[in-house]
C-alpha cells in the first residue's frame, strides 16, 4: 500500500482546525468545565494515573479524556473496563459523568450497543466494554486507547496485563486508569514508574471538586470520616500503607487465580449476619473458604451485603450449591435460631437441607482472629483474586475501622476449614 504524504498546506489546515475543535471544547476549551488537574498531563507518557478521593470527578475526568480523544481521531478503537459489567455499564457508559453523557454535552454522536458491548462514535471509531472480572475477554482484542476505572477494586490483576498486552495499534496507544487509592501491588507498580515518565500522575481529594457537590454529602460523610484513616484514603486520596496495631498487613495476602486452585477437600460457607437491616446497618458478611489436601486455605469469595435476612440467606444458599460447600457456618451470638430458620424457609421447595453449625462467640473478636493470622504468617492461605472491601478491613483490624462484618466472616469459614472449633449445634 502506497503511503500518502500530506502537503505543507494540508497539515496546516489539520492543525488549524484542531485547535479550532478545542478552543469551542465544553470540557477543555478556554472556557471549559475542567480543573486544571482534570486536563491530561504533558509529556510522552503511556499511562495516565488518576488517583483521588471520592467525589473528585474521576468518572467525568475518564470519560471525558476518551470523548476527545475519539472526536480529535487520535483514538480508533478504544476499551472500556470497569471492575465490573454492570459498573462498565451503569458508571462509565450511561452514567451522568460517563461517556454517552459527555459525548451528548459536546454535541459528538454516539451510539450504545449493550448486547454488542460496543459504542459506535459519529466519526466511525468504536469503544468495546469490558469486565475486569473476565479478564480472557481481553486476550486477543486489540486497541489504541484505553479507560480502566477503578483499577485498586479489580478482583484479578489478570486484566490490567491482557489490557496491556492488547494495547499496540497506532502511534502513541495510552490508556487513563483511574482510582480511589489503596496500596495494593497494581497501584504501587504504577506508581513505582512515576519517574521514567511512563507513568503520569494525578493527585487529588474530595475537596477539589467541593463546589459541585450537594452540601448534605459534606455534612453526612466529611464531618464522619475527615480525619480517619479511612477518610484519607476515601477523601484525601491518599494511599494509606500498613496501619500499627493491624492484626493483618497487605504483604501478608497473597492472591492467585481461579486455575490456580487445587482439589479442595472441604468448604465452608461462613454467615457473619447483621442484626437489623436498613441504610445505616451493619452490612452481613459472607465468604466461602476451602482447603486443600496439602494444608493450604483458600477464600473463594468474601462480601458484605446490605440485605434483608431473606436475601442474605439465598445467597448464602446460592453460594453453598455454587461452590459445592460441605456446610454453612453462622455466629449463634446473633440469633442461632433466627439464622437457621431463615436459611431453612429460604431453601428452594424439595431441596436437602445443608448442614448447619452455629458457633458460640465467646472470645473476643481480636483473639478469634489471631490463629487466623497465624495462618496467614505461615503462608497457608490464598485469596482467589482480590477481594477489597474484606481486604482493606482486614488490614485496618481491629484499629482503624467502623465495620468488620467481613473480618468476622472470613475468620469464621477459615476456623472452619482448618481450625478446630467448638460447635453450639449441628442441625
Amino acid at each position: 500500500m502506497t503511503a500518502v504524504q500530506l502537503t505543507p498546506e494540508a497539515l496546516q489546515m489539520a492543525a488549524v482546525s484542531l485547535r479550532r475543535k478545542r478552543a469551542n471544547d465544553p470540557w477543555d476549551g478556554p472556557n471549559g468545565m475542567a480543573r486544571p488537574n482534570q486536563l491530561p498531563p504533558s509529556g510522552s507518557w503511556r499511562t495516565w494515573l488518576i488517583m483521588a478521593g471520592r467525589g473528585y470527578g474521576k468518572t467525568r475526568t475518564g470519560a471525558e479524556f476518551i470523548r476527545r480523544e475519539v472526536q480529535l481521531g487520535r483514538m480508533k478503537r478504544v476499551a472500556l473496563v470497569g471492575a465490573t459489567a454492570s459498573d462498565v455499564r451503569d458508571v462509565m457508559v450511561e452514567g451522568e459523568s460517563g461517556l454517552l453523557a459527555c459525548c451528548q454535552r459536546a454535541g459528538f454522536g454516539a451510539e450504545y450497543n449493550p448486547s454488542r458491548r460496543r459504542i459506535k462514535f459519529a466519526n466511525g471509531a468504536v469503544a468495546y466494554t469490558y469486565s475486569a472480572d473476565e479478564p480472557n475477554r481481553l486476550r486477543g482484542p486489540q486497541h489504541d486507547g484505553a479507560w480502566a476505572d477503578e483499577i485498586a477494586a479489580w478482583r484479578y490483576v489478570d486484566a490490567w496485563d491482557q489490557l496491556m498486552f492488547g494495547l499496540r495499534l497506532g502511534t502513541d496507544p495510552r490508556v487513563v486508569a483511574t482510582t480511589t487509592p489503596r496500596p495494593i501491588k497494581l497501584v504501587r507498580d504504577l506508581l513505582s514508574r512515576e519517574a521514567s515518565g511512563a507513568v503520569a500522575v494525578t493527585r487529588g481529594s474530595t475537596y477539589d471538586n467541593r463546589a459541585n457537590l450537594a452540601e448534605a454529602f459534606f455534612e453526612q460523610i466529611i464531618t464522619r470520616y475527615e480525619g480517619t484513616t479511612l477518610g484519607r484514603q476515601e477523601l484525601m486520596g491518599e494511599l494509606v500503607e500498613d496501619i500499627d496495631g493491624a492484626l493483618w498487613n497487605r504483604s501478608l495476602i497473597q492472591h492467585v487465580a481461579p486455575d490456580d486452585v487445587p482439589e479442595l477437600r472441604k468448604i465452608v460457607v461462613a454467615i457473619d449476619p447483621a442484626t437489623t437491616f436498613g441504610e445505616g446497618s451493619d452490612e452481613t458478611g459472607l465468604c466461602v473458604a476451602g482447603i486443600a489436601h496439602d494444608g493450604t486455605v483458600y477464600v473463594l469469595d468474601a462480601m458484605g451485603v446490605r440485605v434483608s435476612p431473606g436475601e442474605w440467606a439465598r445467597m448464602a444458599l446460592a453460594l453453598y450449591r455454587q461452590r459445592q460447600a460441605d456446610r454453612i457456618v453462622a455466629e449463634s451470638n446473633q440469633g442461632g435460631e433466627m439464622v437457621r430458620g431463615t436459611l431453612v424457609n429460604a431453601l428452594a421447595p424439595g431441596e436437602l437441607r445443608p448442614r448447619i453449625e452455629l458457633i458460640r462467640a465467646s472470645r473476643g473478636k481480636t483473639v478469634r482472629a489471631e490463629p487466623v493470622v497465624a495462618l496467614y504468617e505461615q503462608g497457608r492461605v490464598r485469596h482467589v483474586g482480590a477481594f477489597p472491601k474484606a481486604e482493606d478491613q482486614m488490614c485496618a483490624f481491629p484499629v482503624a475501622t467502623d465495620h468488620d462484618d467481613q473480618v468476622d466472616a472470613l475468620v469464621h469459614a477459615i476456623t472452619a476449614v482448618a481450625i478446630k472449633q467448638p460447635l453450639v449445634g449441628i442441625y
